[in-house]
């Protein structure tokens, strides 16, 4: 069970980087291998043994696919090994509800067919090893990165496999010489409250860090947490065992409405992992059940975590919940050492010393015990991105899927957890009902944990998508982008004299609103759609956006934009965003020394009537801007109140000549310049746009 440490990126010698490489690969290899042998028969593995995930079949598989698909999307290799196991095998579960899995459609094949793919996989991934270039450290880009991508996902489905397992019947299983579990047990020493300082915090994993991380590692994200007390032990059965037998799974109030809907479903009474037969507690582990170990950490999801915090603080009237992501991380360096640099892992973790959880007094850091090890800690936290998110482009749906505030966070690693997961930047989540080797750590705190959480959702919605691309995406086809573009041409035809206020009219999702903001000391970004104007809004109020961007069909790429990339984090209190009507616009919307109306007048119902009353809004010898490609269409303004391309008395009637017309008596016309601008609507489809700029000082 030893050596299960990752490994270092970083090294002097590369041929002794590719034998460490190909060590950790075998025996990751072998480790998973040797936990599938404690299932004693084939048709365990097709067993519904956790309702919301695949029989064992497809895990045994999978992560065998995982290196052949992801080598084969980084054209690493040419040829595939089996092209349907590596499609049958190549996507899991996200247990969306209590319900989500149908298996009637699967058609698995035998245990053996699956482990003669595997010894072919393992041929192949080992000569790729010896084969593959290799330069250190490794990075993102290379090879040797999806190797190891391979290994640390083989390695969570250790993990998560072992958590079926040990919900198969116990005539399917046997115990296994490498697994074998603690016999220690007790009684359970009382827990109670300890001080903790409270601090700001900088979460998130640099860049050139010398270990493998998953995307949502890396980034950066502070925190300010106030002092708190947090629980001596973990939760231990016996602690919870209070719980339940004051009958706490049918007291409603202790459940949030998700808990009281899986309550409902589930008609749970206990812990997944307890039985209760002939009077007498027992708790399944991988291989046996035992009597209850009533100072082993309890095992719970994390519904059920919160229930008990709340039967807690109503014992204790005081504030008692789970800890957050940040106040972990405040406990966290209580370990001043860090995997793979340990000599002896400081807590039951890596299968350094059992295959299951001990007793919550064995591992002491600082006065607090199991702050890493013995079982994962549930938290407040939702998952999400630290600023600076991306996904790597070989596993895109790795993180993202999660960041959607219906998945919380556990820290600190089980009995089971090695690589990557043992580490203090590992960021793993399930959603609030999942199963794992998993318990709780309480704390009092009267500081609300939403103001250590940030949830910062893919925006999906496609036009919206598409203008969040437009204003803060890549350039296409050499054009430039519009919302900068278009700023900068008109600075270069106006003399300021006062730079005080400017209004962005119609400012969509908010990229010219900033641009303005380097020039003008405020910046009033309004636009109609409230859809619009919450993704500007979000930008300002949380530093990053997230949304994806169609490719073809189904498919779609992540991005991301950050106050921070864009230089403008600066800006962010000269910037207001609001939603409002151009043609019905507030009145302390006025004194402005610049308005700013982008591809704005085609799309209002009452185009004369905005630029009749504008000039009421601008200061003396202020500038009006107005760009627009006059696309009209009587989806939005009808066609008597088009400004132009409509024939008077005959003749061909512009778009400008109504500006004019309409302007002229409070405006003199500076300038006209076309802006052009591209509109991606998928990978290969594109919008090429001309747009007119006309620029009036106000007389």
């Amino acid at each position: 069970m030893r050596n299960t440490q990752t490994i270092l990126l970083t090294g002097t010698d590369t041929e002794s980087k590719r034998l460490e490489l190909k060590r950790y690969f075998n025996q990751t290899w072998a480790l998973y291998e040797s936990l599938f042998e404690v299932v004693n028969n084939d048709d365990a593995y097709f067993k519904i043994a956790e309702p919301l995930r695949h029989p064992l079949i497809f895990y045994f598989g999978h992560t065998a696919t995982f290196y052949i698909n992801k080598l084969k999307l980084g054209k690493f290799i040419e040829h595939r090994i089996n092209e349907h196991f590596e499609s049958m095998f190549a996507i899991g579960v996200d247990e969306m509800s209590w319900d989500d899995l149908d298996e009637t459609h699967y058609h698995w094949p035998s245990v053996d067919a699956v482990r003669n793919y595997r010894n072919q996989v393992n041929y192949r991934v080992n000569a790729f090893i010896d084969e593959m270039s290799l330069e250190l450290p490794i990075r993102q880009s290379d090879p040797a990165w999806v190797i190891l991508m391979g290994i640390e996902h083989e390695r969570i489905h250790l993990e998560t496999s072992s958590v079926i397992i040990r919900q198969l019947p116990l005539d399917d299983v046997t115990p296994h010489p490498e697994w074998t579990a603690c016999t220690d047990s007790d009684e359970a020493e009382p827990n109670h409250l300890l001080p903790v300082a409270g601090k700001t915090i900088t979460l998130g994993k640099k860049a050139d860090n010398h270990t493998y991380g998953w995307d949502n590692e890396y980034g950066e994200q502070s925190f300010t947490v106030e002092d708190f007390r947090a629980a001596k032990y973990l939760v231990s059965n016996q602690e919870y065992l209070a719980f339940v037998q004051t009958d706490g799974y049918n007291q409603f109030r202790y459940w949030n409405e998700e808990g009281q809907a899986w309550l409902a479903y589930t008609k749970a009474t206990m812990p997944r992992f307890w039985r209760y037969r002939d009077n007498k507690w027992l708790q399944r582990n991988l291989s046996e059940e035992i009597p209850l170990p009533l100072n082993w950490p309890v095992e719970v999801n994390q519904l059920e975590a919160k229930a008990f915090c709340n039967w807690k603080a109503e014992q204790a009237q005081t504030t008692i919940r789970l800890l957050t992501e940040a106040e972990w991380s405040i406990l966290r360096e209580y370990v001043t050492t860090d995997s793979p640099q340990w000599s002896e892992a400081p807590g039951n973790i890596q299968l350094e010393y059992f295959a299951s959880s001990c007793p919550v007094n064995r591992f002491e850091h600082n006065g607090l015990f199991d702050i890493i090890g013995n079982v994962w800690q549930w938290t407040e936290t939702p998952i999400d991105g630290f600023n600076g998110f991306q996904v790597h482009p070989l596993y895109d749906d790795f993180s993202t899927p999660t960041f959607d505030g219906k998945h919380n966070l556990i820290k600190g690693g089980s009995w089971i957890s090695t690589g990557n997961e043992a580490i203090s930047a590992s960021r793993y989540a399930f959603r609030r009902h999942f199963y794992q080797h998993a318990g709780f750590r309480y704390v009092e705190s009267k500081q609300d944990p939403a103001t250590m959480t940030r949830v910062n959702i893919y925006e999906t919605d496609e036009l919206i998508s598409q203008y969040l691309e437009f204003h803060y995406g890549t350039e296409y086809f050499s054009v430039p982008n519009f919302c900068i573009n278009g700023v900068q041409q008109c600075q270069q035809e106006i003399q300021l004299t006062h730079t005080a206020k400017a209004l962005d009219i119609g400012c969509s999702v908010g990229r010219a609103t900033f641009e303005l903001a380097k020039t003008f000391d405020h910046v009033d970004g309004i636009d109609f759609s409230a859809r619009f104007i919450q993704q500007a809004y979000a930008l300002a109020e949380h530093g990053e956006k997230r949304y994806t961007i169609r490719t073809e069909g189904d498919l779609v790429e992540y991005k991301s934009v950050s106050l921070a990339q864009l230089g403008y984090d600066a800006l962010i209190n000269k910037v207001n965003f609001i939603q409002g009507d151009a043609c019905n616009l507030k009145p302390q919307y006025s004194g402005y020394d610049l308005i700013y109306a982008s591809n704005l007048i085609d799309r209002l119902n009452e185009p004369k009537q905005f630029l009749a009353t504008i000039h009421h809004r601008i200061n003396s010898s202020g500038y009006l801007v107005i760009t627009s490609p006059y696309t009209w269409l009587e989806d939005y303004t009808d066609k008597d109140k088009w400004l132009g391309g409509i024939k008077v008395r005959g003749e061909n009637f512009t778009t400008l000549d109504g500006l004019t017309e309409t302007l002229i008596n409070n405006f003199e016309l500076i300038a006209v310049k076309e802006i052009p601008f591209v509109i991606r609507e998928t990978k290969r489809k594109f919008q090429y746009t001309l747009s007119e700029m006309t620029i009036w000082r106000k007389r």
